[in-house]
């Protein structure tokens, strides 16, 4: 569908590190772009923390830093913030704004009171799950049902979105998958790390606690015992502090003088090249405690990987259908019922190829072509109110 070439859009997020939100944000400004919109990426950080690069044909700007003055004055500077946030809005004539993530959303939200500028939020976590400081729910209470579109993930986020936070007019938009999935650097080749032969499975994410790798530790000391020749590779971790604490190390520590497991954990850090991690994996594994819609699982069906998951709000159920197209384990599920259910899959490879099979269905489902529609006809409608 094309737009009018007239309408500008901005997407604000805080920065464009590695992670599901920020390409979402990015495959949105993608598909404005090609439909005639101006797009522009707002980020309160740098280029220096960028995970992707910047799309062809999409502008990228930073909010202005703040005299020093301010920004020692932390909260109390926030009026400020907004400031800055509306003066770019306005430099750029924008039409529509997107707040992706609480804290862009409620800045989004509070500096285009006033404006001609139509307002969306796209929540990218289960709110329950992830509460953000009183503060920010206090805001967040405040501005939500100015805007005039919630972009919801599941309709679990969207019916508390509603019954907390007056979100009133939503359209469900679930990740899209991009098929195939682009590459990027760094590029990494599995066999230059798992020897051939080897089995291995596959985790992937950038925040250990949200997504449970804690708990695969325990699991994958039981299971480094029964199978001499099974690698756990853990992607998408950095080695510098997260919120005070170097993951890698924290795993490593939970995995405690397993030497031989030691040998066989493996944690490169991020890669651009998940198609061939995705290829090699014997099984996938996601046990989060919470999710919005997991990017990482969407892919690894869409590239015909077994997969095992936690039934955990949000998004895993959205997903697999347990014993259809993978397997659903219980939010909470003991590290030993893990054991087992990996160990099941491990021995049975045709139960592993028929979910194989039938998890590739997600790439029709999820299709971006479809999601793109729909995300263009609701701008669309929006720009005509």
């Amino acid at each position: 569908m094309t737009m009018p070439s007239a309408k500008t859009i901005a997407f604000s997020i805080d920065s464009l590190k590695l992670g599901g939100a920020e390409r979402t944000l990015l495959r949105w400004a993608v598909w404005c772009r090609d439909a005639g919109w101006t797009a522009v990426v707002i980020t309160r950080h740098g280029p220096e923390r960028d995970a992707y690069p910047m799309p062809i044909g999409v502008l990228r700007c930073q909010e202005p830093r703040l005299p020093n003055a301010l920004e020692r004055l932390g909260w109390w500077a926030f009026p400020a913030r907004l400031l800055a946030l509306r003066s770019v809005l306005r430099s750029h004539s924008v039409d529509v704004c997107v707040g992706v993530t609480v804290l862009p959303a409620v800045k989004v939200l509070l500096a285009c009171c006033g404006l001609r500028i139509r307002c969306l939020v796209s929540e990218r976590n289960y709110p329950p799950a992830k509460p953000p400081a009183l503060p920010w729910r206090w805001l967040r209470r405040i501005s939500y049902p100015w805007a005039d579109l919630h972009l919801v993930q599941t309709t679990t986020t969207g019916l508390w979105l509603k019954s907390h936070c007056g979100a009133q007019h939503q359209l469900l938009m679930p990740n899209p998958v991009v098929w195939p999935l682009p590459e990027h650097d760094p590029v990494l080749a599995p066999d230059s790390l798992i020897p051939g032969g080897a089995q291995m499975l596959l985790a992937a994410g950038t925040k250990a606690f949200q997504k449970g790798f804690d708990h695969l530790m325990s699991v994958f000391a039981e299971l480094a015992l029964q199978w001499p020749n099974l690698y756990l590779v853990v992607l998408g971790l950095s080695d510098q502090l997260y919120q005070g604490r170097n993951q890698q190390a924290w795993l490593r520590q939970l995995l405690g003088g397993h030497q031989d497991a030691q040998a066989r954990l493996l944690m490169p850090g991020p890669v651009g090249n998940m198609n061939s991690w995705y290829a090699r994996a014997d099984l996938f594994l996601l046990p989060s405690r919470y999710e919005g819609f997991p990017n990482v699982l969407l892919e690894a069906m869409a590239a015909g990987c077994p997969c095992i998951a936690s039934d955990c709000l949000t998004g895993p159920a959205d997903l697999i259908c347990d014993g259809e197209n993978g397997r659903l384990l219980p939010a909470g599920a003991s590290p030993h019922r893990w054991v087992l259910e990996i160990d099941a899959l491990l021995q049975d490879q045709p139960q592993c190829l028929r979910f194989a099979q039938k998890a590739v269905a997600v790439r029709e489902r999820f299709s971006e072509s479809r999601l793109r529609g729909e995300f263009l006809d609701a701008l669309e409608g929006l720009t005509r109110e």
